[in-house]
C-alpha cells in the first residue's frame, strides 16, 4: 500500500496532518512520519478537540502520545461548534474543523487529510442524492487552494480496505468514534448499510463512484474555465452584474455566472432556488423596484439595473454618537470606518452620528441647502447602505454624510490642506 502514496507535487512544501487519531488519519501521519524526505520539508500535525464526546480528552492524550513516539510535533486546538446553524451536527463540526485548520496553515504549507476512495464515493452520492450540479458531483479534489496554502488529500485513491490492512501490517493503534455507528447520520448509513448492500451485487461500486466523481471534476474544470470567460462580461469595475447582461445569456449559462459571482463576492453558497428566485424576481423585476433574494446573512438587491451583493450588517446602537478629531480612523459600531487622510485632524472634534430624518445641508456653490434624503436619492450610495451612514456633524450642521457628500465649508477646509475623508462601509456590499 505504502507505493499508492504519491510525492508530494512540490519538494520543498511543508506538510501539516489533520491527526484525529482515527484509522486514515494515523496511516497518513505513519507514512509521512516515517518518510525523511517528507520530515526535512517541514512536517507537523493539528488535532480539533471538538469537545462533542465525553472521551475527547482522551482523545487529545492519544494523539499527543503517538505523535510523540514518531517525534512530529502536535498542536491540539479546541473549537467551539455552533450547532444552531440548521445544517446538522456533521456539517457544523466540518466548518469548525476547517476554520480551526485555516487559522494555523501557513503560507505556502499543505494541509494533508486522509480522506480515501471510499470517502469520495459517499460524497457523491451523498450530493446525488441532494440535487447537487457539477461541482458537487465533483465531490472532492486530491489538491486544492486552502487558506494561506493548499489542501492536500494523498489517499484519494486508495480504498479504505488498503489503509486497514497496513494499520494491522504495522501495529498501528487508533481511535474508534462511536458516533460512526450511529446511522441517523446520512453518511453513517450510506457507509455502514447502503455501500455493503451495493457491494453484493457490484462489488466495485466505490471504486466506480469514486471514478464517477472523478470524471465529474474533469467536466467542471472546463465549465469552470468558461464561467470565467463569461462572468468579466457580466460585471462592472465595482463587481455588480448587469441585468441585461445575465438576461442575455442561456438560462444554464446564467445560473453558473450568478454562483460564481456570489462565491466571488464572498456570499454563502446560493441555495437550490435561489438561482431560479433570482432569474424569475429580480432579473424582470421593474426599474423602480428594489427586488431582492435573501438566505443566511446575505441577500443580492436589483438596483439601477444593476444585481448587487450585500452582507448583512449589524445596526447601529440607537442614539450611538461620538466625538471625533481625526487624528486616528474611527470604528463604527456596524463594522464600517471613517478616516481622515491627509492632515493630523480637525481643529476642533466634530461629532460623528447617525442619519435621524430631517438633516439638510449646504452643498459647495449653493446659497441656501438640500434635504439630505433628496441628495441621498440622487447620489450613488446605495439605498442598503444608507442607515450606516455616517454624519459628520459640527454642532447641528451636517458637515458630510459618508465621504460622498460633503458640505461647502468642510470641502474647502479640505482642499486647503490636501486631505481626503474616507468612508469604508460595513462588510463587503458593493
Amino acid at each position: 500500500m505504502e507505493s499508492r502514496l504519491p510525492p508530494l507535487p512540490d519538494a520543498t512544501t511543508p506538510v501539516l496532518v489533520g491527526f484525529s487519531g482515527g484509522l486514515d488519519s494515523t496511516v497518513l501521519l505513519h507514512l509521512l512520519a516515517h518518510g525523511p524526505a517528507v520530515r526535512a520539508r517541514g512536517l507537523r500535525a493539528m488535532h480539533v478537540h471538538h469537545g462533542l464526546q465525553p472521551a475527547a480528552d482522551a482523545w487529545a492524550a492519544h494523539c499527543e502520545h503517538v505523535c510523540g513516539q514518531w517525534q512530529v510535533p502536535l498542536q491540539v486546538v479546541c473549537v467551539q461548534v455552533d450547532t444552531n446553524t440548521g445544517d446538522g451536527p456533521e456539517a457544523a463540526a466540518r466548518r469548525a474543523r476547517h476554520a480551526a485548520f485555516a487559522a494555523v496553515l501557513q503560507p505556502g504549507e499543505r494541509l494533508a487529510l486522509a480522506h480515501h476512495r471510499d470517502d469520495q464515493a459517499e460524497t457523491f452520492l451523498l450530493r446525488a442524492l441532494r440535487g447537487s450540479g457539477v461541482e458537487g458531483l465533483a465531490a472532492m479534489r486530491e489538491l486544492r487552494d486552502f487558506g494561506a496554502g493548499q489542501l492536500w488529500r494523498p489517499l484519494l485513491h486508495v480504498p479504505r480496505a488498503a489503509l486497514e490492512a497496513h494499520a494491522r501490517r504495522h501495529h498501528l493503534h487508533w481511535i474508534e468514534d462511536p458516533s460512526n455507528e450511529q446511522d441517523a447520520f446520512d453518511r453513517n448509513f450510506l457507509r455502514n448499510t447502503l455501500m455493503p448492500l451495493l457491494a453484493t451485487r457490484w462489488p466495485d461500486a466505490a471504486a466506480q463512484f469514486a471514478r464517477s466523481a472523478a470524471l465529474v471534476g474533469e467536466a467542471a474544470t472546463l465549465l469552470q474555465a468558461q464561467d470565467a470567460q463569461w462572468l468579466p462580461g457580466c460585471s462592472d469595475a465595482a463587481g455588480a452584474l448587469s441585468v441585461a447582461a445575465l438576461a442575455a445569456l442561456p438560462a444554464p449559462a446564467c445560473a453558473r455566472v450568478l454562483r460564481l459571482w456570489a462565491r466571488q463576492r464572498g456570499l454563502p453558497p446560493l441555495p437550490g432556488h435561489g438561482v431560479d428566485r433570482i432569474r424569475h424576481d429580480l432579473l424582470v423585476a421593474g426599474h423602480d423596484r428594489q427586488a431582492e433574494f435573501r438566505w443566511q446573512q446575505a441577500r443580492i438587491v436589483r438596483w439601477r439595473d444593476r444585481l448587487h451583493a450585500v452582507a448583512d450588517a449589524p445596526p447601529w446602537p440607537p442614539g450611538w454618537q461620538a466625538d471625533w478629531d481625526g487624528r486616528a480612523p474611527l470604528a463604527l459600531p456596524d463594522g464600517g470606518v471613517l478616516a481622515l487622510r491627509g492632515t493630523p485632524g480637525f481643529d476642533a472634534p466634530l461629532q460623528v452620528r447617525q442619519r435621524r430624518g430631517g438633516e439638510r445641508i449646504r452643498l459647495p456653490g449653493r446659497a441656501h441647502s438640500h434635504l439630505l434624503k433628496h441628495r441621498l436619492q440622487a447620489s450613488d450610495i446605495p439605498p442598503w447602505l444608507r442607515p450606516h451612514l455616517p454624519l459628520l456633524c459640527d454642532g447641528a450642521q451636517v458637515l458630510a454624510a459618508g465621504d460622498g457628500i460633503v458640505a461647502g465649508p468642510l470641502r474647502d477646509w479640505l482642499q486647503a490642506r490636501g486631505a481626503q475623508l474616507h468612508w469604508q462601509p460595513p462588510g463587503n456590499a458593493n
